[in-house]
């Protein structure tokens, strides 16, 4: 193993262990049952699935991605249905995919089935890192995806955006000492996949306030942790989110 990849290798382990040591060890994992989305989907609606960074539970409300979540749920608009994941059970979201779109419960999406398909993925942290994940696990079963979002993605194999993804974006910090997000996600076909952008935020200078944020959750990530909180950042979220919206409809 070459020198970079150890250093990478080790400071992604150092990561690993700061991001989840603020995490309860301790609690009930999530569950399909957890999911509230009736399946199979009506004609035309949308699925929206995001995923929590470290060890964060699915319905932790005052993390941003579920706070994104439940405000798009606020709209109350039945064409949209929106479910919040641990990064961790992407099986769960396979699942729950397969269910929405599976018209004819077979238990599985053939080709008019996969067609049918409207599916948004966003993502902070390790979720971010999810997100590239589930997308290309989804490519393995020809199911495809109108965007992914990635905020301050953490993690192995989140850089290359997969066949399947329409179109894919990046939002990430390089302020930290130790956990940085990936500073450029690329298209493994340009042909296929439109990276709208990888858009760079600077904490030098910008304050945020992380006063309510547990010491053990910020300690060694406090850009990381600015960027979590920071409005700009899930403004442009929910405005990438709601323009594939307009797209899918």
């Amino acid at each position: 193993m070459s020198s970079s990849l150890s250093h990478k290798a080790l400071v992604l382990l150092l990561a690993a262990f700061v991001l989840f040591s603020g995490g309860c060890m301790f609690r009930k994992s999530q569950r399909y049952s957890n999911f509230i989305t009736k399946t199979p989907l009506q004609k035309n609606q949308i699925l929206i699935l995001g995923f929590l960074g470290g060890r964060e539970p699915w319905n932790n409300d005052d993390r941003n991605v579920r706070k994104l979540a439940l405000k798009l749920r606020a709209m109350n608009d039945s064409s949209l249905c929106i479910e919040t994941l641990e990064n961790r059970k992407r099986s769960l979201a396979i699942q729950l995919i397969t269910n929405a779109f599976d018209a004819n419960h077979d238990g599985r999406l053939d080709d008019q089935e996969r067609e049918s398909v409207k599916l948004i993925i966003y993502g902070q942290s390790f979720g971010g890192a999810a997100v590239v994940k589930l997308a290309t696990e989804l490519r393995q079963m020809n199911v495809p995806v109108a965007l992914t979002v990635q905020v301050d993605s953490v993690g192995h194999g989140d850089r290359l955006i997969p066949t399947n993804v329409a179109n894919a974006v990046n939002l990430y910090q390089k302020n930290g000492w130790i956990i940085r997000g990936e500073p450029e996600i690329r298209a493994e076909d340009p042909a296929k996949t439109a990276i709208i952008g990888n858009f760079k935020y600077d904490y030098s200078q910008k304050q945020i306030d992380i006063s309510n944020v547990p010491f053990m959750k910020k300690v060694f990530r406090v850009a990381h942790t600015r960027m979590e909180y920071d409005p700009e950042v899930w403004v442009k979220v929910e405005s990438l989110i709601m323009g594939s919206i307009q797209t899918l409809r």
